[in-house]
């Protein structure tokens, strides 16, 4: 029956109404608060493209952390820089990185944070490739060994998860058989499964040192174009033991977290990467959208599309509107 009997405006006149048919709910529970970790004490250092964001030294970041929990937000995942790099990306694999050492003091301090671990040796290379390069290739299979060792370490310092978002083929069977071998059969993964190759991700790179210092990471990361493959790739890392699979960036790509929904029972988590957040940042600053409702409409349409789990920037900022 049409108009006038149906007047659809009749449930929007007031905000408890609106309330009460609202279809998607969001709650500082949906999400992960991403950091940067870097050596020294008290430190933190202002990035520049990512207003707001900081790289903190080990003792700000535990302070950071209790903030997060008293926030009500379950987990932080972190990102390391370390004081050198070099061709393997060795930093990252040592059982007293940087990473390793900020599990360590969070999960002494803050025990019921949920410590998620970033697996890749982009942060820790020379070349700021994710993988162990010869004559100019990313070698995927050579990669896999770093990444098993990584995984484990991270496990061994307390990490509740780890998420490898490195992009080479087999690295969650790899990463799986490591921790069942190791004695961490009960530690997730959450894979990043469809990881597209963004320009979204350049205020990352700016932040954790990581460019590619040369070529790009097209030949690893998903051609922006396709939409099938992400759901090839989804389907390899389930097969392969991964605990939640996650779409890379998350508002660019909404169909492809809708398509995954559709497709499995498992978790998804969304990563509203750094070009996301700086995007919403700058217009804020100029004055041309206000920041609070870009943020709440934003994280509402990750979630609408069928995400369980956001990781963003806006955490602690989303956490505090909810509230």
């Amino acid at each position: 029956m049409a108009f006038p009997v149906q007047r659809l405006r009749r449930l929007r006149q007031q905000d408890a109404l609106r309330r009460m048919v609202r279809e998607t709910a969001l709650s500082a529970a949906d999400l992960i608060a991403p950091f940067f970790v870097v050596e020294g004490q008290g430190k933190r250092e202002p990035i520049a493209s990512m207003p707001g964001q900081y790289r903190l030294s080990i003792d700000l970041l535990v302070e950071e952390a209790a903030e997060i929990k008293a926030l009500g937000i379950p987990a932080i995942i972190l990102f390391g820089i370390p004081s050198f790099k070099d061709e393997q990306g060795s930093a990252g694999l040592d059982p007293h990185g940087i990473v390793q050492r900020a599990v360590r003091a969070v999960k002494k301090a803050v025990s019921d944070l949920i410590v998620i671990t970033d697996v890749c040796i982009d942060e820790y290379t020379s070349h700021g490739h994710c993988g162990i390069v010869r004559d100019g290739k990313v070698c995927n299979d050579e990669t896999l060994q770093c990444l098993k060792i990584m995984a484990r370490t991270h496990a061994e310092a307390g990490a509740d998860m780890v998420a490898p978002s490195d992009m080479m083929d087999g690295r969650v069977a790899a990463i799986r058989g490591e921790l069942d071998r190791a004695g961490f059969a009960d530690v997730p993964i959450m894979a990043y499964a469809a990881k597209y190759a963004s320009c979204f991700y350049a205020p990352f790179r700016d932040a954790a040192f990581s460019s590619p210092q040369f070529g790009d990471r097209q030949s690893y990361q998903m051609d922006p174009a396709n939409r099938r493959e992400a759901l090839r790739e989804i389907e390899l890392d389930i097969e392969e033991g991964a605990d939640i699979i996650m779409v890379k960036p998350a508002l660019p790509y909404l169909d492809i977290i809708a398509d995954a929904r559709a497709r499995t029972l498992l978790p998804i988590a969304a990563y509203q990467v750094s070009g996301e957040y700086s995007m919403i940042k700058a217009a804020a600053q100029a004055g041309w959208l206000d920041e609070r409702r870009a943020i709440m409409e934003s994280l509402l349409a990750i979630k609408r599309a069928g995400a369980d789990i956001i990781l963003t920037y806006f955490a602690k900022d989303a956490a505090r509107l909810l509230s």
